[in-house]
């Protein structure tokens, strides 16, 4: 597989949230204790672990711009936690998650339709491996596949 790194969103992004209380919006963030499965945190794409704070709100990807822009609803845990920072390792969340869609970009920001793919989060690797060996390919998002929410980018190396 190509050289990649799961990018979690930026520290800076995950101290504004905690200090300010709003999302990317400017909205009010959700504070929900993990009662149950799920909650993977974007900063430290980790699960949040039960009893633990959340909070959820909009995030704005960095990634795509242009017409395949979206916000993406997300989960931070409300304390301070470690940013991911593996190489060529397979985010937690993403390998935990039942189902995910891989997306890939251009350099231009339009969707690669042709490498699109879900699987279970935990068979991902053929798909990541894929999409990262594609010269065409600039951007990756790896999704929930059900709701859709952005699990974390992936950048190649």
């Amino acid at each position: 597989m190509p050289r990649f790194r799961c990018s979690p969103i930026a520290a800076e992004t995950a101290a504004r949230w905690r200090a300010t209380g709003q999302d990317d919006q400017g909205r009010p963030l959700h504070r929900r204790p993990v009662d149950g499965p799920g909650f993977p945190c974007r900063h430290c794409l980790r699960l949040g672990e039960a009893g633990e704070e959340m909070l959820l709100g909009s995030y704005n990807l960095p990634h795509p711009q242009g017409v395949y822009w979206t916000p993406s609803p997300i989960f931070l845990h409300a304390h301070d936690c470690g940013r991911f920072d593996a190489v060529d390792e397979i985010a937690p969340i993403v390998l935990a998650n039942g189902i995910v869609s891989v997306r890939s970009y251009d350099a231009e920001e339009m969707c690669l339709y042709d490498l699109g793919a879900i699987s279970e989060g935990k068979d991902v690797a053929p798909i990541l491996d894929r999409a990262l060996a594609d010269p065409r390919t600039r951007w990756i998002n790896i999704h929930t596949a059900r709701p859709g929410c952005l699990l974390t980018a992936v950048e190649k190396l």
